[in-house]
C-alpha cells in the first residue's frame, strides 16, 4: 500500500511517541495516534504499518534520576510519604509501558505480523497512557509530581536485551514484568483502601482491570509465534526467560489473573529462583 495514515505510517507514529520526552506530552501524542489508528480501522481505510527505526532508548524528561534497582530508596508504604513514593514508582512503570508498547510496534516491522498484533499494542499503549496520567493526577493531588523521586532503569534494560528478539520481548515484558503487576497490584489496592485515599484507589482499580489484557496480548502473540514456528510455547518461554531475565521469578503469584491472561502455572512456577526471593522489579 502507498497511502499513509494521517500522512504517517504506524511505525512513524510510534517513533514520534518514543522521541517525545515530557511524560504528559508523550501520552497526549500516544492518545492522539491511537485515536487516529482506530478511527481509520473503523472506517475501513487502508492502513500502513511501514518501517521506521526506533531509538535505542526513548526520550525522557530530565527527572526522575534513573538508578539501578537496588539503589532506589526503599519505600515504607504505611506512611503518607511512602504511599507517594509507591505512586511515583507506579507512574514510572506506566510511562515505561507506553514506550515499550510503541517500541514493539516500530522495532519488529521486519517480521510480518497480522494486523491484530498492531491493534493490540496500540490499544495497550493507549491504556498505559491513561494509567500514567491517572497516577500523575494522584501525585499532584498529594502535592508531588512525577520526577520528584528517583526511579529504577530496569524495565528499559529488558527492552534493550530483547531488541533483536520478538519472542524474547513478548516473553520478558508482558509475560514476566507486566504479569508481576497482576501479582502486586491487589496489595496496593488494599493499602490505599485502608488509607482512605479514594483517588489513588480508583486509579489502581482501573489499572488492575486493564493490565490483564496487556499480559494476555503478550501470551496470545507469543503462542501465535510458537505455533507458526512449530515449537512448544512453554519450553521456548522457559528458555527465553532464563536467557533474558536476570534472576528467577518471585512468588506469590496471582494465579487467577494470570490464568485469565493465558498463563497457566506450569509456565512460571518452574522459573522461581531457588532462593525464591529475588528483588521485586515490578515497581
Amino acid at each position: 500500500m502507498t497511502q499513509t495514515l494521517a500522512n504517517l505510517t504506524l511505525a512513524e507514529m510510534a517513533v514520534q511517541v518514543l522521541t517525545t520526552a515530557d511524560g504528559r506530552a508523550k501520552t497526549a501524542l500516544s492518545h492522539a495516534h491511537a485515536a487516529t489508528w482506530f478511527a481509520a480501522r473503523a472506517a475501513g481505510a487502508p492502513l500502513v504499518v511501514g518501517q521506521c527505526a526506533p531509538p535505542d532508548r526513548p526520550s525522557r524528561p530530565a527527572k526522575p534520576d534513573l538508578l539501578p534497582p537496588r539503589e532506589v530508596p526503599r519505600r515504607r508504604p504505611g506512611s503518607p510519604t511512602g504511599r507517594i513514593a509507591l505512586l511515583h514508582a507506579v507512574a514510572h512503570i506506566e510511562l515505561n509501558a507506553v514506550d515499550l508498547h510503541w517500541d514493539i510496534i516500530a522495532r519488529f516491522t521486519d517480521q510480518p505480523m497480522p494486523m491484530g498484533f498492531y491493534d493490540d499494542w496500540v490499544k495497550a499503549a493507549d491504556e498505559e497512557s491513561k494509567h500514567f496520567n491517572l497516577i500523575c493526577d494522584c501525585l499532584e493531588a498529594l502535592g508531588s509530581h512525577y520526577g520528584a523521586m528517583p526511579a529504577h532503569a530496569f524495565m528499559w534494560q529488558a527492552a534493550e536485551d530483547t531488541a533483536a528478539d520478538l519472542h524474547g520481548r513478548l516473553a520478558v515484558v508482558p509475560m514476566v514484568l507486566e504479569a508481576r503487576g497482576l501479582d502486586v497490584t491487589p496489595g496496593m489496592i488494599e493499602l490505599f483502601a485502608k488509607a482512605g485515599e479514594a483517588q489513588a484507589l480508583a486509579a489502581l482499580n482501573v489499572i488492575y482491570a486493564e493490565e490483564v489484557s496487556h499480559v494476555a496480548y503478550g501470551s496470545k502473540w507469543f503462542n501465535w509465534l510458537c505455533g507458526r514456528d512449530g515449537t512448544d510455547p512453554k519450553e521456548v518461554f522457559h528458555s527465553l526467560v532464563r536467557r533474558y531475565f536476570h534472576g528467577g521469578l518471585k512468588p506469590p503469584f496471582n494465579t487467577e489473573k494470570r490464568a485469565d491472561a493465558g498463563m497457566p502455572p506450569d509456565f512460571y512456577w518452574p522459573l522461581v529462583e531457588p532462593s525464591g526471593r529475588d528483588t521485586d522489579r515490578s515497581a
